[in-house]
């Protein structure tokens, strides 16, 4: 991934893709709301880990076409 690329998720800003997953974890726990719960926590982060590693296969050209995603699912 390069260094440039930012990630806005509901109001969390990644910026800096090259900081730790510690930090940007601990920023994303950060922007939720004061009265969050932890399954909200736990569903943010598995939101953000999601974006990331589609981010990555994106970089890496790890594509599916619209077509096979299709027929998978009408299959």
């Amino acid at each position: 991934m390069t260094a440039s690329r930012e990630a806005h998720l509901d109001g969390c800003r990644i910026v800096n893709m090259e900081t730790t997953e510690k930090h940007r974890a601990i920023e994303a726990l950060r922007a939720l709301p004061e009265h969050a719960t932890i399954q909200d926590a736990s569903e943010r982060l598995c939101f953000i880990a999601k974006i990331e590693e589609g981010l990555r296969q994106s970089d890496a050209r790890q594509l599916v076409s619209h077509d096979k995603v299709e027929k998978q699912f009408l299959s």
